[in-house]
């Protein structure tokens, strides 16, 4: 299974998930893919297999996954500060891929009717449905 992993600002959130991936599905290609190089940086050191940074690479490599995760604001246009251009936003949600989508109340984007998580659990959850698409 092809997971590409989209984070933005300083890839905090896609290192973990990469590190936590990879210790779950050992087998599984995982790929990053960056906003920004600090992102993609991040998410390599944490056992990416392949890591690219920007727009179009988020673009390519949304149509060749089986699975993206990442924060929920990677599906809204304008998101994550402004690193998430319309064109990215589009790319993810037209994917074939099963879109693993991490609820966080930032940047002006609020999700009714979830838990108040913490990252780490949220990131177990996201793995786990991660697991269960493997199976």
């Amino acid at each position: 299974m092809k997971i590409l992993v989209i984070d933005a600002q300083g890839g905090g959130l896609g290192k973990q998930l990469v590190a936590a991936l990879k210790k779950s599905l050992p087998e599984d290609e995982i790929i990053a893919a960056g906003t920004n190089s600090i992102a993609s940086s991040a998410m390599l050191k944490a056992g990416a297999k392949y890591a690219a940074t920007g727009e179009n690479a988020i673009i390519v490599n949304a149509r060749k996954a089986d699975v993206i995760v990442g924060p929920v604001g990677i599906v809204i246009a304008d998101s994550l500060y402004g690193e998430i251009t319309p064109k990215m936003a589009a790319a993810i949600g037209q994917s074939d891929a099963v879109r693993i989508l991490i609820p966080f109340n930032r940047c002006e984007n609020v999700i009714v009717g979830i838990q108040d998580l913490s990252v780490s659990h949220l990131i177990e959850n996201a793995v786990e449905e991660a697991v269960k698409l493997h199976k």
